[in-house]
């Protein structure tokens, strides 16, 4: 046997082993997790369709950039669209404690509720483009659940970049290496740009989302007695 093939066949049971504790570790509280999720999803839906249907006040319709006009519509752009729900229940399922996961829920709430809150001072939505929906019957869905309004900051970048951040501060806990920390981001990214390619949102909408949901990441980070906070001072610097 080479040296590098076993280097592999070594490296395959870590592989295994993490895979189990990983799964463990999603099986644990996982009806706290599934209904707490569920109702949290449920909450939130309520109030976004209610501001969505009724406005409080002029509709502000968001500024296209050049990059908006460049960026076309990208049908394979709507399963990373969808994939958000997926992406933002990944970071509770990960946890292992009910504290962990009620304390990313409440910071999770915040990124809405200031979202919620512009949409309520601020109502916007995005520009009528050019296209013949009927054309595509997967955005006749999307744009018949979900209409072009709540446009700024796009909640769905904010709830996404937000995840993103705890996924890569609970990495080094859950034993994930830089590989599954890229993926990590890589998700996030075509998560953004889908919200530009279905025509959802505008380059200022996701940039806002964006902002809101990095900001409010970094300013509760997980601190002590958190195992991630812990895990993160522990962790080699790259």
């Amino acid at each position: 046997m080479t040296p590098s093939r076993a280097c592999k066949y070594a490296a395959a049971p870590t592989g295994r082993a993490l895979a189990l504790q990983t799964w463990h570790t999603m099986m644990r509280h996982v009806w706290f997790k599934s209904i707490g999720t569920t109702a949290f999803t449920w909450v939130f839906f309520l109030a976004y369709f209610d501001l969505l249907r009724h406005p409080h006040g002029m509709v502000t319709v968001m500024p296209m950039t050049a990059l908006d006009h460049w960026i076309g519509l990208e049908p394979w752009a709507l399963p990373f669209y969808f994939s958000l729900w997926l992406y933002v229940s990944l970071p509770p399922a990960l946890m292992a404690t009910r504290r962990e996961i009620t304390g990313f829920g409440a910071r999770m709430a915040l990124v809405c509720l200031i979202g919620l809150g512009v949409f309520y001072v601020w109502p916007t939505r995005v520009p009528a483009f050019p296209i013949d929906w009927a054309e595509h019957p997967g955005f006749v869905i999307l744009r018949g659940v979900d209409a072009a309004g709540n446009a700024c900051p796009s909640l769905h970048v904010a709830t996404a970049v937000f995840s993103a951040f705890w996924l890569d501060w609970m990495a080094p806990a859950l034993g994930f290496g830089r590989r599954l920390r890229r993926i990590n981001v890589l998700w996030c990214m075509l998560i953004v740009f889908s919200t530009l390619a279905t025509k959802q949102h505008v380059v200022v909408d996701a940039l806002a989302g964006a902002l809101l949901g990095a900001s409010v990441a970094w300013l509760t980070r997980p601190r002590a007695p958190s195992r991630f906070a812990r895990a993160m001072r522990a962790a080699p610097s790259h």
